[in-house]
């Protein structure tokens, strides 16, 4: 038995997330069933470094699986991306040792958030960035929020409130605005981040862009420690999972 480490890219549009659910259509739940073939029906258990929400997309997430199969890893690349639905692809497969884990060896992540601030959003990217009806926020006030943001702090304002987590301390090592032509993207990494934070930090940057909140008040959101002091959950479509660290 080996243990195979895959870098995958998937499109989350018609996704209901990543992770296995009764009856719907999910990225864990393609990539097992190819695999199942694969294995002349014997059930291969995906582990990827985390779940994605419906409609969420990456173009860097991590599983892992194990495998009694003697295919090379790029023989292995190949033979998923035949079978795979277009939309999920593999872009690399490496045998690692077997204490390797897809979520429990993470040391950080990458996410992008894409807001399309064109007069007329491109019919192309409507499931790929959240359209603004041409509103161009005040990016360097969503700087000076960013800033606020960034270290080790308790992030139980930016978490979603049904979660079970206990311990929601977090580090943001970095959290940078850019354009890119019309496109508005926030780019933010840290060593691992709570359900919904990073949209909920996206809606509460961009509430400060367009006035309904200072950028000052972050440092008090912040320590207030409660969800209900943060702005709105970003629209998932946004989102892509850029980059998973180990």
């Amino acid at each position: 038995m080996k243990r195979l480490k895959a870098t995958i890219s998937y499109d989350g549009t018609l996704f209901s997330g990543y992770q296995v659910q009764p009856g719907e259509r999910t990225v864990q739940l393609e990539l097992e069933k190819v695999l199942s073939v694969m294995h002349k029906g014997e059930k291969v258990s995906v582990t990827a470094s985390g779940r994605t929400d419906a409609k969420v997309h990456a173009t860097g997430q991590v599983i892992h699986f194990d495998t009694p199969l003697s295919v090379p890893p790029d023989k292995y690349m190949k033979a998923l991306n035949v079978q795979l639905p277009r939309d999920i692809r593999v872009l690399t497969v490496e045998e690692v040792s077997t204490d390797f884990h897809a979520r429990y060896s993470v040391s950080g992540k990458r996410y992008r958030y894409i807001w399309s601030c064109e007069t007329i959003q491109s019919p192309f990217r409507r499931f790929y960035s959240v359209e603004t009806n041409g509103i161009k926020p005040d990016v360097e006030a969503m700087r000076e929020a960013a800033e606020l943001i960034i270290g080790t702090h308790d992030f139980s304002c930016f978490c979603a409130a049904n979660t079970s987590v206990v311990d929601k301390v977090r580090t943001v090592h970095s959290l940078a605005l850019e354009w890119r032509g019309e496109e508005l993207h926030m780019i933010i990494e840290g060593n691992g981040f709570l359900y919904n934070m990073v949209r909920i930090i996206a809606g509460t940057l961009w509430e400060v862009g367009i006035g309904k909140r200072q950028a000052t008040a972050l440092a008090g959101t912040i320590a207030r420690q409660d969800r209900a002091n943060a702005g709105k959950t970003a629209p998932p479509h946004g989102l892509y999972l850029e980059k998973v660290f180990y």
